[in-house]
This record gives C-alpha cells, sequence and structure tokens, in this order.
C-alpha cells in the first residue's frame, strides 16, 4: 500500500495500468498452525511416484516434505488420516509452458498444477519467484521457473504486447544479451524463431536469423544455461537441433517430423513441449473443460473465457493439430522426450486446467497413460533440473494430487481431484474470482462518445489520457477535441502525442472508463463487438480491455492498423482473450514502441 499513497492525486488510468504489468508478491498463509495438521498420511492408497505405479502404498507427509512412502506404515500419533481406498496419489503436476501474470500461479494451483516453467513474463517478478519456490512455508500458488524476457527480433513476436524487449539483429550482441538476462534471473534462455507463415500469408514478423539463434545458444550454454526454442516451422526447428539446442517449446506444425529430424533430437537428447492443447484452438477445435463438471466449478470467469477463445491468427487449419499430433507419435515411437505445457493463458487454454487437457492430448496421439502423467511429473523436473519435485519419494517436497479412480489407465481421471497439498498443506479450491465478484450494473446500449461537443461519455463516463510516466518513462498523450469527425459528424477525440523509450514498458494514448469512477465495472455481457471511428498515421496501436474482479489483473489486447482515413472498425468482444464482460472496466487505445510522435482520431465508439 505504501507504493499506491505515493501516487495519489496522479491519473487512477495510469496506475492501473502500471500494477497490471508489475507483478505483485505473492501472499504466503500463516503456518502449520493455521489449523493445518502436523503431519498427514495417505493411507492405502495406489500411487504413481512419477515412475512407476505401488498398487497399494501408504504416504506420510511432515513439514512440507514426504517423510516416508511404503506398505503397512505406523500411523503417526500426530497425523490427519487421508483414506486412500480406490484413489490415486500422483506428484504434484508440472505444466512445462506457461505465460504467468497475475493470478495465473493460484489458477494452477487450484488444478493440482504446483510448478510452472514459464516462457516468457515480466522478469521483474523472478526474484520473489525464487525465493518462495526455495521455501516450504505455506503459499497459495504454483511455483515458478522463467525465462524472463525472450530473445527475438525488432518488431518480433514478443514485442507485440506493449512491453519494451531488448532484441538482436546480430550474432555478436549474444553473449551480453545472455548475461542481461541472467543477471534478471532467468533460469533459461527463449529462443524465437516465428514468421508466422505457418498460420497465415496476411502478416509476416521479422525474426531471428539462424546465426544470430546459434549465437544464442552457445552464449546460453557457455553461461551454464539451458536453451529452448519456439519455432511452428520445421526448417527452423531443424537448425535450432543442429546448433545444440537443449529443447522445443512447442512442436511444429507445418509437416509430421521427418526421420532425419527424429534421429537428430535423439542423438542429442532434445525435449520436445508439443502444447497439442494450444495448437488444437488455432486449429479450430473446441475445449469442453468449461463443461466438465469435474473442472467448471474451480474455473475464474477469465479462465472459462480464454477457453471458449480462439487466436485471430488466419483461418482455423485442421492440418496444423493433425501435423502436431502426427509429429508427436513419430517422436515418442523414437523414445524423444516429451513434456506436457500448454502454454496458458492463450486461447483454448487455462492456467491449471488445460494441463489435464494436454496430457490428454498426448494419450491420444500415441503415449501411455502412464507415459503422459511422467510428462508431467518426473520428465520436466529431470529435463529443467528440478532436483526436489516431480516425483513421490523420501526428503522430496510434499506436492501431491489426490485423485478418485486411476489415471494410470484412464487418463481423465487425473480431473477427479479430491485433495491438493502444496509444501504439505492443503490446498483452498475455491476460485476467488468467483467467490468474491461483485455483480456490476448492465450497461446501456447506445454510442458511449460521439464527441460533438465535448469529450464526454454518457453516463459519466470518463476519458483520460495514459502513459508511462508513472512507470520511470517519459511518452506524452494529449487528450483534445477537434471539429469533423467521421461521417460528416461535430468531432472527434485526437490523442496525440510522442512515445519514448526510456522506461520499461512505452506507452501512451487515451483511457475510456464507461463507469462513473475509474475502472469501475459495468457489464456488456449481452454484447458482441466494439465499434468505432478511426483514423491513424500508419503506425500500430493497441486496444486493451480490463476487466474482472481484479482491477489489476492483465488487460486483453488487439492490435490495430487504422489507415489515414476514417474507417469503421470492428472489434469482436471475443477476440479479447480472457476479458469477462461481466465485469468491464476500461478499454485503453495506446501507441507503443516504436519511438516517435503518434496521432490517431477516434469517433462514435460503442459497445454493440
Amino acid at each position: 500500500m505504501k507504493f499506491l499513497k505515493l501516487v495519489v492525486g496522479a491519473s487512477i488510468a495510469v496506475l492501473i495500468f502500471l500494477l497490471m504489468q508489475m507483478s505483485t508478491t505473492p501472499k504466503e498463509a500463516a503456518s502449520a498452525s493455521d489449523g493445518q495438521p502436523a503431519a498427514t498420511m495417505i493411507r492405502g492408497v495406489r500411487v504413481f511416484d512419477g515412475e512407476r505405479v505401488w498398487p497399494k502404498a501408504d504416504v506420510v507427509v511432515r513439514d512440507g516434505r514426504i517423510q516416508d512412502i511404503g506398505e503397512h506404515l505406523a500411523m503417526p500419533a500426530d497425523a490427519e488420516i487421508v483414506e486412500g481406498q480406490g484413489r490415486t496419489l500422483l506428484p504434484g503436476l508440472i505444466d512445462a509452458h506457461v505465460h504467468a501474470w497475475g493470478d495465473a500461479r493460484k489458477d494452477a494451483l487450484r488444478f493440482g498444477v504446483t510448478t510452472e516453467l514459464d516462457m516468457f513474463t515480466d522478469f521483474h517478478q523472478l526474484a520473489d519467484a525464487r525465493r518462495e519456490r526455495e521455501s516450504l512455508a505455506a503459499t497459495d500458488r504454483a511455483d515458478l521457473w522463467s525465462a524472463g524476457t525472450l530473445a527475438t527480433a525488432p518488431g518480433g513476436h514478443g514485442t507485440e504486447y506493449g512491453m519494451q524487449i531488448p532484441t538482436l539483429t546480430t550474432p555478436a550482441e549474444a553473449p551480453a544479451w545472455v548475461a542481461a538476462r541472467k543477471a534478471e534471473g532467468s533460469d533459461y534462455i527463449k529462443i524465437v524463431r516465428e514468421d508466422l507463415h505457418v498460420y497465415t500469408d496476411a502478416r509476416k514478423m521479422p525474426t531471428l536469423d539462424a546465426a544470430t539463434a546459434a549465437a544464442l545458444i552457445a552464449a546460453a550454454h557457455a553461461q551454464g544455461l539451458k536453451a529452448v526454442v519456439h519455432a511452428s516451422a520445421q526448417e527452423q526447428a531443424r537448425e535450432s537441433l543442429r546448433d545444440g539446442i537443449d529443447g522445443l517449446v512447442h512442436v511444429f506444425q507445418d509437416a509430421p517430423a521427418d526421420d532425419a529430424l527424429i534421429q537428430l533430437a535423439k542423438r542429442d537428447g532434445v525435449f520436445f513441449v508439443p502444447t497439442l492443447t494450444v495448437v488444437a484452438g488455432f486449429a479450430g477445435e473446441k475445449s469442453t473443460l468449461a463443461t466438465d463438471p469435474r473442472i467448471a466449478p474451480f474455473l475464474s470467469a477469465a479462465q472459462t473465457q480464454t477457453l471458449a477463445s480462439r487466436l485471430p491468427i488466419g483461418d482455423a487449419n485442421p492440418a496444423l493439430i493433425a501435423n502436431a499430433r502426427e509429429s508427436v507419435r513419430r517422436l515418442h515411437a523414437a523414445g524423444v522426450m516429451l513434456l506436457a505445457g500448454t502454454d496458458a493463458p492463450n486461447p483454448h487454454t487455462a492456467h491449471g486446467a488445460a494441463l489435464h487437457e494436454e496430457i490428454a492430448q498426448l494419450v491420444a496421439a500415441g503415449l501411455s497413460p502412464q507415459e503422459a502423467l511422467k510428462a508431467a511429473t518426473s520428465l520436466p523436473a529431470k529435463a529443467f533440473g528440478l532436483s526436489d519435485r516431480g516425483r513421490i519419494a523420501r526428503d522430496l517436497r510434499a506436492d501431491l494430487v489426490l485423485v478418485d479412480g486411476d489415471p494410470t489407465t484412464n487418463i481423465e481421471a487425473t480431473r477427479a481431484i479430491v485433495t491438493i497439498w502444496k509444501n504439505g498443506r492443503r490446498v483452498d479450491r475455491d476460485p476467488a474470482a468467483k467467490a468474491v465478484a461483485v455483480a456490476a450494473p448492465a450497461y446501456p446500449p447506445g454510442v458511449i462518445s460521439g464527441f460533438d461537443q465535448d469529450l464526454a461519455a454518457k453516463d459519466g463516463g470518463q476519458w483520460m489520457p495514459t502513459t508511462d510516466e508513472m512507470a520511470g518513462g517519459s511518452s506524452k498523450a494529449e487528450l483534445v477535441r477537434i471539429d469533423g469527425g467521421a461521417a460528416g459528424s461535430a468531432g472527434a477525440l485526437r490523442m496525440q502525442g510522442e512515445v519514448v523509450l526510456a522506461g520499461s514498458w512505452p506507452w501512451a494514448g487515451a483511457m475510456l472508463h464507461p463507469g462513473t469512477q475509474p475502472m469501475q465495472p459495468v457489464d456488456v455481457s449481452s454484447r458482441q463487438e466494439l465499434v468505432f471511428q478511426a483514423r491513424g498515421d500508419g503506425r500500430e496501436y493497441s486496444v486493451m480491455v480490463f476487466s474482472g474482479n481484479d482491477a489489476q489483473a492483465r488487460p486483453s489486447i488487439v492490435n490495430i492498423h487504422p489507415g489515414k482515413d476514417w474507417q469503421t472498425l470492428r472489434l469482436p468482444l471475443a477476440d479479447f482473450a480472457g476479458a469477462d464482460l461481466r465485469q468491464f472496466r476500461a478499454v485503453a487505445i495506446t501507441a507503443g514502441a516504436p519511438a516517435g510522435h503518434f496521432q490517431l482520431d477516434v469517433d462514435a465508439v460503442e459497445i454493440r
């Protein structure tokens, strides 16, 4: 709260945006004195220990660790007894590909994912994450390892989210770039080889060339870090394998893996994180998790929304998932290590919940249920050097998941969770976003702002300038009403100013608060699209929707490219992945990198 007091009187819009980008320090529960038992015995339970199945065993947990595992153990006098008949005890699950911010790790833990391996997030949270994962204190979220900032080309994938990303263009820059990431706390290096050509012909992005990517791999290894690659095309994956990559964090989707590539991966012990769940979303498949009675009660509104959405890049293409599944089948048959990862919270995924879909996808692609469980427990721990988790064995961390049924024969039994323990303590599975959600008033239909007389919005709403100044940046924004708007209207809103690459996340533009107070939620769940007139200066702008029970949550973003003449922009609300339309708080239209002046005119704003 000290930080909040320092900025009283400043633009709340700016503050919220800053807080959205920053990671909050997790709250730790008190200690075992909060009513949790001193020890726990799970008795007479089937155990999958990460590597093999015990048909019937006892497991004793004390002080956050597994004290013992075996048959017919003596019952500790101070232990809570949990009967395991008809149930299976699993190691805490590990999602080997996520992007974590906001409540992501709380969401993950509710579904038994006790560890997340992040592939790109705000590096400012990494020091806290390291301290948390080394502790055995009670906690309400999964532990985190992360690549921090990813390696990409100027204007490449990863730069489109409004954050300033240190990019590379030559191999000579690689050693210093890797050293900077290591100093920030990155646990490994993620390298992007992606131009989107697998998904669409309409939009291409710059990407790292092979020489620069190879130099990054060498620099990472020289500094004691693993290097992993994002590649959706087989040729870029092949180049990365030749250059000594440790793992590929997607399986490519343009064609099934050929024999030469498979043998190269097998020879060098490279692991793959297929992320079939997110690929299925690209391909147009629909998730059923939100209607599964074992999953749905524990989803937040935002998770339900992302599961139902699809990333708007190109047309749905069933060949993408068909190629990915065939690659997984071939890689598995050859003995290449496969890890379960979801790419949450991208469309068609949700932190925690989607891992249960991912392991089912792996089984459908040829793994046995037990092999899929290894892909979500002991194998990611082995691949990333996580020595205290991923298995159920003496002295290891007591991250455990108890389920009804037998997921070693029916993989969907992982969804029937009975109890989760993190650091030996029971996890509360109540989705906080649902538990404390406040009903927002329905927002009346009609044009929000026509700007014929002034910059006011209907029903007391406000337009406010927003810039990165509160984050230590120097960008400027000014909002003015101009005469003569779209289609002969009397006026329009002009946002103008300058983007300066001095802060961590450069932005400048305008933010609309539809409620009578900044960030006050309204209900637009009956609406289908955000519609407005715009004319720009040729640069790309971001439209961000702030929503949900948490006013500090990360916004949902869609990028626009308005032309120099007035045009109607229709943005389906479904394209704002994760947006909770029942609690719609604000919408911002901002310019980001590159540096320089910007000018965008907006008129006739409406949520239809």
